[in-house]
């Protein structure tokens, strides 16, 4: 029977947050409401009411002033952006999560400079061809980079192309930025598995497609999702990492460092909080996330759609990584639920793994 650890500590944020408990209990009153929002009796009015609250709700927690097309989540609001936005050419760039380089399998794709920041220069030469669909990450979720959106933005808009902002990663955790669409993940901060949205500026910007979410995406409205997304909205807007809670990552940087091992992030650009990538010395990535994982900590080697491989991670191949280092990048990543003494634990265990400053 294999070993488990059942004091266990969840650091793998980026890929799925623990569902808050505001979200919980407003899932079950919606699961109380159960006819569908689209049926024309009092039922289904009810049900309609309470659908188009949970997207007042959403726009209010979000800062957003334009549309909200409610999805089951991140892969099809790009899916959605990709298929349906009237303009040029789709250009994405290489270091773009899987679910929307599949969403525009055609697309021209672009560069990033090795601290993971997009080239400005092939951007500026591709929006001279065509005013194209331009998608990019917010916060990558491998690296935890920033990319400059208000630069990016300003750009793409005085070129006439139209910018799809993908924000899983940062929604609910910073600013949504300038842009014309933005995707945003339930599931990242809180909230339940199988909803997310398509934020649109201005339904003009899209072909409709027939059916729900006026006329604009087919299926049955997810109320009890869209409610417990909302509720988890509301309670994000109150969190904020607190500081103190990463403070020992700033002994476990010292340690590495001392040791003559690369501290990952000050390879990069501007990161976020919340995604931590870390190489280990003489371990791969695959093997990294089984030693810790039995010793109860749950964390990943990249992206949930590939951390299953053992690829090296195709992110940090197109910055250009050396290979033996890209293939012992382990991804740490906090949220809502993440205490000091759950980074603590991890700082400790990674020594001993290591053998850093022991």
């Amino acid at each position: 029977m294999e070993a488990y650890v059942t004091d266990r500590i969840y650091l793998d944020h980026a890929a799925s947050s623990p569902l808050r408990p505001e979200a919980r209990a407003a899932m079950e009153e919606g699961f109380a409401i159960w006819a569908n929002p689209s049926s024309p009796h009092a039922e289904g009015r009810k049900a309609r009411a309470a659908l188009e609250d949970a997207r007042a709700r959403i726009k209010a927690a979000l800062g957003w002033e334009g549309e909200v097309i409610l999805t089951s989540g991140a892969s099809e609001a790009a899916a959605l952006a990709l298929s349906k936005a009237k303009g040029g050419a789709r250009l994405v760039f290489s270091v773009e999560h899987d679910a929307v380089r599949n969403a525009a399998p055609v697309a021209e794709q672009l560069p990033v400079r090795p601290d993971g920041r997009i080239d400005m220069g092939a951007l500026h030469e591709a929006l001279e061809r065509e005013a194209p669909v331009v998608a990019i990450q917010q916060v990558n979720s491998e690296t935890g980079v920033v990319q400059d959106m208000a630069a990016i933005a300003a750009m793409v808009r005085d070129a006439g192309g139209r910018l799809l902002a993908d924000c899983s990663q940062g929604a609910a955790k910073m600013p949504l930025p300038p842009c014309d669409m933005a995707i945003v993940s339930a599931h990242k901060f809180g909230g339940p598995i199988g909803v997310g949205a398509l934020l649109v500026r201005d339904f003009a910007m899209l072909e409709p497609a027939g059916g729900q979410e006026r006329g604009y995406r087919r299926g049955t409205e997810n109320l009890p999702g869209a409610l417990g997304m909302a509720a988890a909205l509301e309670a994000a807007k109150q969190y904020y990492l607190d500081p103190a809670i990463l403070a020992p990552l700033g002994t476990l940087k010292e340690r590495i460092v001392a040791a003559g091992l690369p501290w990952i992030p000050d390879m990069l650009a501007e990161t976020s909080p919340y995604i931590l990538p870390l190489a280990m010395p003489g371990m791969s990535a695959s093997a990294q996330v089984m030693r810790f994982d039995m010793a109860g900590i749950a964390l990943s080697q990249g992206s949930a759609c590939s951390s299953g491989t053992l690829k090296t991670s195709r992110v940090f191949e197109a910055m250009g990584f050396d290979p033996g280092l890209a293939e012992r990048v382990i991804r740490v990543s906090f949220g809502w639920s993440t205490t000091r003494a759950d980074v603590e634990r991890f700082c400790e265990t990674w020594y001993e793994l290591a053998g850093v400053g022991a």
